[in-house]
């Protein structure tokens, strides 16, 4: 089906092989096929980098016909992912590249990690897996201080070192990324009310179906809402533009955040 000759040897240490002689051939790929494994390489370089994509962008160009060039270059560049930050974080990338080489060799990972209310550590992990998700980087890996497997966000480590003593790779499970039932059956609808200046904002946490117009400048939102530090510090982003109005005893930890704020700037 792939257009790639095969051949079965039937008996003891039998089975199915490609036939020896055969070469590939430019023609196996498509324009479709060529298009696609481009526009994957080459977004996987932009995040990524390193010579051996480059390397392998070069080989998959060669097998391009010159009469298809044009339209797989359009082809490619209908697609764009770009991860990297408009501004912040310096040590993304340089840090990738420390944690790719350490994967790549089985070498350990030393780093100080800003976890949950500000708590600093020193951790070392044996690295398994790179991880891209919801636009930020993590690695996951097997961490000594803590005897166990964790995901460790890029943005929180700092001093990060890959140490010269080596690990022997330990069988492991991938992690747990997918977490919309646990957040489902933690999450509850909020009734707030936000002016037209921070509706494209609030979009980026629930759909417009939600939204409901309230005159000519406000819309009252069900807005997703889970009681922890995260979620009430997204609502005071929105500052003076959205106001909670229900539940009541959201509304009263939202007034007494906003009282605590304002006792800052008394003096």
């Amino acid at each position: 089906m792939a257009g790639v000759p095969i051949r079965s040897i039937s008996g003891v240490g039998g089975g199915f092989e490609i036939m020896p002689e055969y070469k590939i051939d430019k023609t196996v790929f498509s324009t479709a096929d060529l298009s696609a494994i481009l526009m994957g390489l080459s977004n996987l370089s932009n995040m990524v980098r390193g010579d051996e994509l480059v390397n392998v962008l070069a080989k998959v160009k060669s097998f391009i016909p010159a009469d298809k060039t044009n339209d797989i270059e359009i082809r490619v560049n209908q697609l764009c992912v770009d991860v990297s930050p408009w501004s912040g974080n310096q040590n993304i990338q340089p840090y990738l590249q420390m944690i790719k080489a350490a994967l790549e060799d089985h070498k350990l990972l030393s780093f100080e990690y800003i976890a949950h209310h500000g708590n600093k550590t020193v951790r070392t992990v044996e690295p398994y897996q790179l991880v891209l998700k919801s636009g930020h980087w993590y690695f996951y890996g097997y961490c000594y201080s803590r005897s166990d497997y964790r995901l460790f966000r890029l943005s929180r480590m700092s001093d990060l070192q890959m140490k010269q003593e080596a690990f022997a790779p330990r069988e492991h499970q991938k992690p747990i990324l997918d977490s919309d039932q646990i957040i489902e059956t933690l999450q509850a609808e909020i009734k707030i009310r936000i002016h037209k200046s921070v509706l494209d904002r609030v979009l980026e946490f629930c759909a417009y179906n939600h939204f409901l117009p309230d005159g000519d400048e406000h819309y009252i939102v069900n807005f997703p809402f889970i009681e922890n530090e995260y979620y009430y510090d997204i609502l005071l982003s929105f500052g003076d533009k959205c106001e909670c109005l229900e539940p009541p005893h959201i509304r009263a930890k939202m007034r007494q955040k906003i009282h605590d704020i304002a006792a800052i700037y008394r003096n």
